[in-house]
């Protein structure tokens, strides 16, 4: 099977001949994972939905909780309502509780199911804090929400802190007091400025060891309410700096979707010399599993069982994959995560909340679409065929 896809600068077509979906054998009840992997997963957009899309936001929840369906019965944790899920970027604070709350009722009905949920101060707007107390009281609020669904914390980073605070101390203030609060341990969040640009400078400075130190000072002072910290610098040797400084017991999830496989695969260094098992490696929260999620299944399936070649195998085309949709502007990756959904059948149609599917580039998508036949990752050729030159068409193409 084949389609005529444009090439990089969009001038031309070039034939693709597909190589079809990988063999991936995802993880079962039988395989203990010897890695936490949470997905952040993506919101469905009701489009049919008679609203202004660029201003109001309507879910299709049959297709959105089925999606998260499919991430649990492959082994996968699902972090909601995070940045994956347009959070600050056309999914408010209400849809996202209201998201919160029907994922929380879906997971009941499945044992073991392993969900946590952002918690954040995005229905505080930045330019309407005045201080460092009404972050808290924001924070308080989501808090009090989530918990009383009984939900599990995913502590998101606050653009309005990251605007009203004059320094570390302001974030040390903020972070004590949520987390004093906290009913059970949660996940810290450090979101990078390449995903959004109001949090530069978060945690006090913009020199990444700095901001480190301020992070870790938090976490030391509050261990047992932290279950782990996940980062999303893009920038592999920090979080291993980083993992390496963490108290025992404290996780780091890997938010670095582009070098998550070494990452996950953790090294030896400490072996022997006392460090923690949880300084070696890094456990996962990554927005690139809802797109690659039966590659992630099966990678982790064989790192479970000791086969760490296979889980190099099956991850390594991925990588390029990963890269692509992360590429910058990074924060428009949701795109390239709801095409994949869209080209397998996930969901019937190609439309964005707040209108995002217009992010990217028609060249961005074709590639898109190489890189994910590559890494055997289009799990229905003819549908997504179709449904790629459906796409085309819509954009003046032929792609015979």
């Amino acid at each position: 099977m084949h389609i005529d896809l444009p090439t990089a600068d969009g001038r031309s077509l070039q034939r693709h001949t597909l190589r079809g979906p990988g063999a991936f054998t995802p993880a079962t009840p039988a395989i203990r994972l010897n890695r936490i992997a949470y997905s952040a997963a993506h919101v469905v957009a009701d489009a049919r939905a008679a609203i202004d899309p660029w201003l109001d936001c309507a879910i299709d929840w049959d297709a959105t909780i089925a999606y998260r369906r499919r991430l649990w019965s492959l082994g996968l944790g699902v972090a909601e309502a995070m940045d994956t899920a347009q959070r600050g970027m056309g999914l408010d604070w209400p849809t996202s509780l209201e998201l919160i709350r029907r994922s929380i009722d879906a997971a009941r009905d499945l044992p073991g199911a392993r969900l946590a949920s952002g918690c954040g101060t995005d229905h505080l707007a930045p330019e309407a804090a005045r201080g460092v107390d009404d972050v808290i009281r924001a924070y308080e609020q989501q808090m009090a929400a989530i918990e009383a669904l009984g939900g599990r914390l995913i502590v998101m980073a606050s653009r309005a802190l990251a605007r009203v605070a004059t320094g570390p101390a302001d974030y040390e203030r903020v972070y004590d007091r949520v987390l004093g609060q906290a009913r059970q341990p949660v996940i810290l969040h450090w979101l990078g400025d390449m995903f959004d640009p109001a949090l530069k400078g978060y945690w006090g400075s913009v020199d990444v060891d700095t901001a480190m130190d301020t992070a870790l000072g938090v976490i030391a002072a509050h261990a047992g309410k932290v279950d782990g910290i996940k980062i999303s610098l893009l920038n592999k040797d920090a979080e291993i700096r980083m993992r390496r400084r963490l108290p025992p017991g404290v996780r780091m999830y890997t938010g670095d979707d582009f070098n998550y496989a070494e990452l996950i695969a953790g090294d030896a260094q400490g072996e022997g010399s006392g460090e923690h098992a949880n300084q070696r490696h890094s456990d996962a929260l990554l927005g690139i599993f809802d797109a690659i999620a039966p590659a992630a299944s099966a990678a982790l399936a064989a790192l479970a069982v000791g086969d760490e070649a296979r889980f190099h195998a099956i991850l390594a085309p991925t990588v390029p994959l990963s890269r692509h949709i992360f590429r910058a502007p990074t924060r428009f990756y949701k795109t390239g995560v709801v095409f994949m959904a869209w080209l397998n059948g996930h969901q019937d149609h190609f439309v964005m909340v707040g209108g995002q599917h217009s992010t990217r580039s028609l060249p961005h998508l074709a590639e898109l679409f190489r890189l994910a036949d590559t890494a055997g990752l289009i799990e229905q050729p003819e549908l997504a065929v179709a449904r790629m030159r459906h796409l085309l068409a819509l954009h003046g193409v032929d792609a015979g």
